[in-house]
């Protein structure tokens, strides 16, 4: 079994971090700051933030139950998606596995690194098969790529095939649950002791309603994380986005509460779009939304953008013909929905 190391690319390994000037004096407490060249006026604006989100981190490992090591947060999911690059593949050597159809990044970052990308399709019920999986990689294959709940989908996959995937594969296996809040399913995060070479994200954008503040959450191993944490930007998730952050952790019930309102509309709204005439199936869904075949996607994107209504046409993704992936908005935007269909001929 390949250790962390041997996943490593070895420079990323035998990397020397660059030492921001807030790094140095950790642990001390300072009050003259004469140290970063920064300007004296127009605090806090003036001074660089955290660049290890300390305070941050300690109150999200409060709220879901991890270690503050065990955390990285950076630029959107998408930053810790690169970086899984970055630090572990070889370009134009190693490659990655990952099902099909999923997010598109994880193939975007694959080619922008120069990593060949093994897409695995996964069944007519969109579930993934672990033997599949693992026929697909070779000694090179350093990631698998599992979304779940999966985009577009919507679907959970099955537990029991990640799991083998975890205890089969000697590679990295990244969990992306960033619609993890909508599902029932227990969450990876709370595993990662039993599993070190396992990364599981999650975002602020979905359930927490924060997507402008662009901030992604990667839980792993700590070694995994003092990787990331070399490799990123020193600055990486400015003090603004920190604060809101730290802020909307002071309102988590609320953030259950928009939870519950929102699984409670998916179920009202999926019932009622399943009764329009366009609608051939429904797919089942543990996000917050839904992937709908209807007569004729494109058309009916094209005709729904005409009324001011925009959906996401799923139609050129594998497996996914005349689909469309739907969004749970406010009641008053879904009813906008159905009854612009109900007019559509």
């Amino acid at each position: 079994m390949r250790d962390l190391q041997a996943l490593t690319r070895p420079n990323i390994w035998n990397l020397k971090p660059y030492s921001s000037a807030r790094n140095e004096y950790s642990g001390h407490v300072a009050q003259v700051f004469l140290d970063a060249n920064e300007n004296p006026y127009n605090a806090p604006l003036n001074r660089y933030p955290d660049p290890l989100q300390t305070e941050l981190k300690a109150e999200i490992a409060r709220r879901k139950q991890v270690l503050a090591e065990q955390i990285f947060l950076g630029n959107g999911s998408d930053e810790a998606i690169d970086l899984v690059y970055r630090c572990f593949t070889n370009p134009g050597e190693d490659n990655v596995v990952a099902i099909e159809p999923t997010y598109g990044m994880y193939r975007v970052c694959a080619d922008i690194n120069d990593v060949e990308y093994r897409p695995v399709l996964l069944d007519h019920d969109f579930q993934l098969s672990a033997d599949r999986l693992l026929a697909a990689a070779d000694n090179y294959t350093k990631v698998m790529w599992i979304c779940s709940p999966n985009n577009p989908t919507g679907n959970s996959m099955n537990r029991k095939e990640i799991v083998r995937l975890l205890e089969s594969f000697d590679g990295i296996v990244v969990i992306d649950e960033a619609y993890g809040d909508f599902s029932a399913e227990r969450s990876f995060r709370l595993d990662l002791n039993k599993y070190p070479k396992v990364i599981v994200l999650n975002t602020f954008s979905k359930a927490w309603g924060c997507a402008a503040i662009r901030l992604g959450m990667a839980f792993a191993d700590k070694g995994i994380i003092d990787l990331f944490n070399k490799v990123k930007y020193p600055y990486n998730v400015n003090l603004l986005t920190q604060r809101e952050a730290f802020s909307i952790l002071q309102r988590y019930e609320q953030i259950d509460e928009w939870v519950d309102v929102l699984l409670k509309e998916r179920s009202r709204f999926i019932q009622e779009f399943a009764r329009l005439t366009c609608c051939d199936k429904v797919f089942p869904t543990d996000a917050n939304f839904f992937l709908a075949r209807v007569t004729d996607a494109p058309a009916i994107y094209s005709y729904l953008v005409g009324q001011g209504i925009i959906v996401r046409n799923r139609h050129r993704v594998s497996l996914c013909a005349d689909c469309l992936r739907i969004t749970i908005g406010t009641k008053e935007e879904d009813d906008a929905l159905l009854d612009a269909l109900r007019n559509y001929q």
